[in-house]
């Protein structure tokens, strides 16, 4: 708005008995935050005054596209039907069949790398995600957190004009920021999206996720008994964004990252989903992976002279099975194949939907088979997951006789095993590839099934692109299309140049030259270096599929062995030409620590400290907590340690006769702590994943009144598995003691702690039928001490 006069300066000067000034008024395009410009002139008076807005000004081009980008969560390329898996994939086959699809598109091999990788176009490294946020650590290249010198897409084309919204797995905020205090800077509403619903973490129960709406705790609109499964929720909620989206912002296009949970551990899927391949895997992991391979050539998906890669010889072949174990290692399969055609299905719900709503035609879609490889991490077979991750060694015959006792093999793959299958069945699904997840050397961790369809624009052909591309390429792809120049400044922020480079080029001509030059890969430790259509890489010191990888604490990337491989004559890294062109070895090599130091990529290994260094795990800083008695969802990584160190908790309760309820709980059924009482007896169980659960209960019945509870954890040993002994009092009495035999030494699950009620997954089968099984007295304080 335009003024003839500056009327504030006008009225002050007048009431004040000053002189009126005069002169030119500065144009509001000249201030520094100037509001959006006015065509209007303001006078003394509005019968003075000329109201004449300005038309609003559109930084898009006309007909810019909507976009969604689908990403599967630890999906390996051997696995989808549409490229000759043996999952069913009916949609990702769709959006193929309308447009175009990659062969030799890539992750980093680890979820927050890729993730942070894909949304901001910059190299994981770079933007601080050299690893999961968890084990986040001080390096520069490792710390968990996004700067904002590198802006997401979202903050881009949230600045442009689009709407934006995420949904699902989010794996990008640092784990002790995520709880109900924040900060919220570092969620996804503080990086460009303007609405959020999904979870913060690693992973979640697909039954009883820890949900999150913008900033906020929500509870799962059903529970599981009366069908949730968390896939479909995502799908629902997306569907409802568009309808409102549609409604009252029609012509703004949208931008919607949806990214599933699935196929993700823990495996759950309903028991109809698994069925339908019931007996389609009997004759194992090997067979499986040479069918695919016969038939990914058969249907073009690899190039006619692919090999395919050898087992490892540290990994199970399946004669080795013993039979009985066969059936457990069956089913397990059967479960993942059902969770992946489920997964597909709800993301074929969000992209049915845009048809239904007329809007298809002008939404450029990108779906995702994958972050990273199939997950080798549930080792030989488990009912809970995450006992590789907390390095404890079991055997198959204690998963299979704690499975029996919750009701045998239908219970897998529902609320009450947390499941994952066989690393032999990752491995298979890599095919014709080596690697799984977490190796960056081996295209079986980081290549990625990609389909591409925008109707308006691409044309569908079903010759495979065989560009050597990267998630990082996404970004730039989207600016080309919509002539964005990548900004200099966002949000008062200079920002970091974009590492990707666009894949237009490629949309309409399968046999466009590659223009990526070069792209290096690492995940804590395990490295590689593409350039010019060779690829050299090293292993790296972790062994996915170990519980623990011998020598790890002594790893130095010195002794490392390098291979090298030419991908045009070479497409499976099947023929190792390190000892025939040793001066390409070792230029590619230096070429990758040019790149290292460039993308902050250094100390090499760095993402592994957490792991070799647990005292810099990590967690909330205080040695003395504090809760109320209705303090819930308190994230694992933010509340105290209760079930690993050494700790005395002292609970002020108001006990009614004959009192039932938690008292607190952390962690879920495959995996927990929880205090309850029952029937007026007080009760310890200690959830070690299942395969082991250590209950202690008090002596006698608590009387009716003021209560003290204490509890002392101390641990015992010095290797990383340690014991801890339990000493419980009630009002100075001791009520029960006893010693659990290995303590969790990293976390139980994203479930995190409930102080008077277990919310989610409950941990104990004592209480599992009347979860959340509140507390009916009354808790005054719960306070945890260290005490060393």
């Amino acid at each position: 708005m335009k003024t003839s006069i500056d009327l504030s300066k006008t009225l002050l000067c007048s009431a004040l008995g000053l002189a009126v000034p005069t002169g030119t008024v500065m144009a509001q395009d000249s201030l520094p935050f100037a509001p959006t410009p006015s065509g209007s002139v303001a006078g003394r008076t509005m019968q003075e005054s000329v109201y004449n807005p300005l038309p609003k000004k559109s930084h898009l081009p006309a007909g810019a596209p909507n976009i969604l980008i689908i990403m599967i969560d630890d999906a390996g390329p051997g696995t989808p039907d549409t490229y000759g898996g043996e999952v069913h994939t009916p949609n990702l086959t769709k959006i193929a069949n309308q447009g175009i699809s990659y062969g030799a598109f890539h992750s980093t091999a680890m979820s927050s790398p890729t993730r942070s990788a894909l949304l901001t176009g910059r190299n994981h490294t770079r933007v601080g995600n050299g690893q999961i946020s968890e084990i986040s650590n001080d390096w520069d290249g490792f710390t968990g957190l996004i700067p904002k010198t590198s802006a997401t897409t979202a903050e881009v084309l949230k600045n442009y004009g689009y709407s934006t919204a995420a949904f699902g797995k989010w794996h990008m905020t640092p784990a002790t920021e995520c709880s109900k205090a924040g900060p919220f800077d570092n969620w996804p509403t503080g990086f460009g999206f303007e609405y959020f619903y999904g979870f913060l973490g690693g992973e979640a129960s697909q039954y009883e996720p820890f949900l999150v709406k913008n900033t906020t705790y929500v509870n799962p609109p059903k529970t599981p008994e009366q069908g949730y499964h968390i896939t479909e929720d995502l799908a629902d909620n997306a569907i409802e964004w568009l309808h409102n989206h549609q409604a009252l912002a029609p012509d703004k296009p949208f931008y919607m990252y949806w990214a599933t949970g699935a196929v993700h551990g823990p495996h759950h899927v309903p028991k109809e989903w698994a069925d339908k391949y019931k007996g389609k895997f009997d004759n194992g992991w090997d067979a499986y992976r040479e069918r695919v391979y016969k038939r990914m050539l058969k249907q073009g998906t690899i190039p006619p002279n692919t090999k395919l890669t050898p087992r490892p010889g540290n990994l199970d072949s399946w004669a080795s099975i013993p039979e009985d174990e066969k059936p457990f290692q069956r089913r397990l399969m059967e479960i993942w194949a059902g969770f992946g055609e489920h997964t597909d299905h709800h993301a074929g719900r969000v992209i049915a939907e845009l048809e239904k709503m007329g809007i298809a035609d002008n939404t450029l879609v990108f779906y995702i088979w994958g972050d990273n490889g199939s997950s080798s991490e549930g080792g030989r077979g488990t009912i809970s997951e995450l006992l590789t991750q907390n390095q404890i060694p079991t055997e198959i015959k204690d998963h299979l006789k704690a499975l029996e006792e919750l009701g045998g093999m239908g219970v897998l793959g529902s609320p009450l095993t947390d499941n994952m299958f066989h690393a032999g069945w990752a491995w298979a699904g890599s095919a014709p590839y080596k690697g799984t997840k977490l190796l960056a050397a081996y295209f079986g961790g980081t290549r990625q099934p990609l389909a591409v369809s925008w109707p308006k624009k691409i044309k569908h052909d079903k010759t495979i692109r065989q560009q050597f591309h990267h998630v990082i390429d996404i970004s730039p792809t989207i600016y080309e299309i919509l002539n964005i120049t990548p900004p200099r400044m966002v949000n008062g922020y200079p920002q970091d140049p974009i590492d990707g480079i666009s894949m237009v080029y490629s949309f309409n001509d399968a046999k466009a030259k590659s223009v990526k030059k070069t792209q290096f890969f690492d995940i804590m430790g395990s490295r590689g270096i593409y350039h010019d259509g060779w690829f050299a890489c090293t292993f790296g010191p972790r062994v996915p599929w170990l519980t623990v990888t011998p020598g790890l604490a002594e790893w130095t990337p010195d002794k490392d062995v390098w291979e090298l491989y030419n991908l045009e004559e070479d497409w499976s890294q099947a023929d190792d030409l390190a000892q025939k062109y040793p001066e390409k070895l070792e230029a590619m090599k230096q070429l990758f620590l040019i790149e290292s130091a460039n993308n902050k990529n250094l100390p090499l290994g760095g993402g592994l400290w957490c792991l070799l260094h647990p005292e810099y795990t990590l967690g909330n800083p205080a040695t003395e907590f504090n809760l109320a008695g209705d303090v819930t969802r308190i994230p694992d990584f933010s509340a105290p340690k209760v079930y690993r160190k050494h700790n005395k908790i002292t609970i002020n309760a108001d006990m009614p006769k004959d009192a039932n309820g938690v008292l607190f709980a952390t962690g879920g059924f495959a995996g927990g702590l929880a205090c309850y009482m029952k029937d007026g007896y007080l009760n310890y169980e200690y959830n070690q994943f299942e395969v082991k659960r250590t209950k202690l209960k008090s002596s006698g019945k608590l009387p009716a009144g003021k209560s003290v509870i204490e509890i002392v954890l101390v641990p015992k040993g010095d290797s990383i598995l340690k014991s801890g002994d339990v000493t419980i009092q009630v009002n100075g009495k001791k009520v029960a003691q006893g010693t659990v035999p290995i303590l969790t030494n990293l976390t139980f699950s994203t479930e995190g702690l409930d102080v008077g009620t277990d919310l989610g997954s409950p941990v104990s089968m004592d209480y599992y039928h009347d979860a959340p099984f509140a507390f009916n007295g009354k808790i005054e304080n719960m306070n945890v001490k260290y005490l060393k």
